[in-house]
């Protein structure tokens, strides 16, 4: 995987510069630009430092389809939806295949 692609599409999408990525991360704005001058992966800790600011988990950045964010809106969903027995997950389904607009 392009780790380094990854990063400055990520960033592309939202349209954010290497300074709010380091503003959001925490992150030293010079450990983001060395990562690119240097094109060098970063570490473990740097990565999930940003991956946290993108919302997004490690298993979503390696991921080589589709992306879904993890917003909290999502994470509440998922948490509600665990639970649920086969049928209740068949009946949620059914109700949100109801609410799109494509149906």
């Amino acid at each position: 995987m392009d780790v380094l692609g990854r990063l400055r599409g990520l960033l592309q999408e939202r349209g954010w510069s290497e300074y709010r990525l380091a503003q959001v991360s925490g992150l030293n704005e010079s450990t983001i630009s060395n990562i690119y001058r240097r094109n060098t992966l970063p570490t473990i800790a740097t990565l999930e430092a940003i991956c946290q600011a993108f919302g997004i988990t490690l298993s979503q950045f390696f991921a080589e389809d589709e992306m879904v964010e993890m917003t909290p809106d999502v994470k509440e969903l998922l948490d509600a939806w665990v639970p649920l027995t086969s049928e209740q997950k068949r009946t949620v389904l059914l109700v949100a295949k109801s609410y799109r607009k494509d149906s």
